[in-house]
């Protein structure tokens, strides 16, 4: 009876998987491939995560491989995939700065792009190993370096638009954000992106608005680029209360440390996971929530210390020692004693993770090639003494040049 039960599931199983097979490729069936290969424009902000869908394909083909060029028409052509159209490449391990070859991952035909950087902009294609084309995307990664913060509850308003003869530069804002605090005082924001309106567009790029598109995309003439340029994305931020969402009480767990502790004492339970870090006195701290993006409503608190992106931002006050950057971590710069404590992080309006810093004097820790101070103070060390030996060396040569000049024998009549 086990053996046909086992035997009648494996041929559901199997009957559900070939179903969803079919599914899957039906929506290719669907959804033809254009004769006439077009771009769809998508503009993102620096540090976000994007994902391209492959929209078409032909029916036989089993696995795509996925192209980037810069330009349109450019020679160097980067293949993105490993030519078995995967590439096993998780979020959590890309690193800031790393190159695209190893920030994106290719699944289910999509292909996704982690931390896409300024210089991920460009032309996406969507094919196979031979080089056909089915599907492309005109990405616009925009920086993030001179965004301005507008704060709604001091009465500030967004750039107005720009209107220069045709061309009309305006922003376009995302959604809010949920509150990224709860039971408290919080604050959420909206993304704005630059976009421009313009008749004289190339007509192989879609919009979804006649003759608008982002700033940076390839349909937009050079010139018009270069005037679009001091448009910089935008961030509006307001203030939010909302109640925190009930959680049950693990009374079990209570009830077996309140047994195991001492009379009249609780031993103290994180209500979030709490990691530990050392830090030297005077040197920089950059903290990362985990699991956030740029996008994501994320706040920081210290202990009972809350730090608002009105007074906290970067680019509020330029001479601040702690401040949040647009990607929505934490900076410490030159670490003081007074910075001790336990650092709360709150993503999309639930306390998250917690950071309960340590910092140390520097008698106490050993200097080493890894730190960067100790690698500047050496190379400065070098170079100083590279110039001395260079000024030294020029000395003595002049003075030889001229020794030479005066004991060398004159034969002019």
């Amino acid at each position: 009876m086990n053996l046909a039960h086992t035997t009648v599931l494996l041929w559901v199983w199997g009957s559900l998987q070939a179903f969803e097979i079919v599914e899957k490729e039906n929506i290719f069936q669907r959804t033809p491939c254009p004769a006439f290969l077009m771009f769809d424009n998508a503009a993102y902000l620096e540090d976000m995560s994007f994902e391209l869908p492959c929209r078409c394909k032909p029916e036989e083909v089993s696995t795509v491989v996925w192209y980037y060029q810069k330009h349109l028409g450019s020679d160097h052509t980067r293949v993105l995939t490993d030519f078995d159209g995967r590439v096993l490449t998780e979020e959590s391990q890309v690193r800031v700065g790393s190159d695209m070859l190893v920030r994106f991952s290719i699944r289910m035909f999509s292909l996704l792009v982690f931390r896409a950087q300024p210089e991920d902009s460009g032309l996406y294609f969507c094919g196979t190993r031979k080089g056909d084309y089915f599907y492309a995307y005109d990405v616009d990664v925009q920086s993030g370096e001179g965004m301005v913060a507008t704060f709604k509850d001091q009465g500030q308003e967004p750039f107005a638009d720009e209107h220069r003869g045709n061309l009309h530069i305006f922003t376009t804002f995302w959604e809010w954000t949920p509150c990224d605090r709860c039971g408290v005082r919080g604050e959420q924001w909206r993304i704005g992106l630059c976009y421009l309106q313009s008749p004289g567009l190339s007509p192989r790029y879609r919009r979804t608005l006649p003759d608008v598109v982002s700033c940076g995309s390839q349909a937009v003439p050079q010139k018009l680029r270069a005037q679009a340029r001091e448009h910089t994305p935008e961030l509006l931020v307001q203030s939010c209360v909302v109640p925190c969402e009930k959680e049950e009480v693990r009374e079990g767990l209570v009830a077996i440390l309140s047994y195991v502790s001492k009379v009249g004492s609780r031993p103290w339970l994180p209500q979030v996971p709490i990691q530990f870090h050392q830090q030297r006195l005077g040197q920089g701290l950059i903290i990362s929530c985990p699991g956030a993006r740029p996008e994501h409503a994320v706040a920081w608190d210290k202990d009972r210390q809350y730090f608002y992106r009105t007074q906290y931002l970067r680019g509020v006050n330029r001479s601040m020692r702690v401040f949040i950057d647009h990607g929505n971590h934490l900076h410490i710069r030159f670490t003081q004693l007074s910075d001790r404590g336990i650092y709360y992080c709150w993503r999309q309006g639930v306390r998250v993770a917690g950071l309960r810093l340590g910092v140390t004097a520097r008698g106490q820790n050993r200097a080493s090639f890894s730190d960067p101070e100790t690698r500047s103070a050496v190379q400065l060390t070098l170079i100083g003494y590279l110039v001395i030996t260079a000024v030294f060396v020029s000395i003595h040569l002049c003075r030889c040049c001229c020794y030479l000049s005066r004991c060398w024998p004159n034969y002019s009549p």
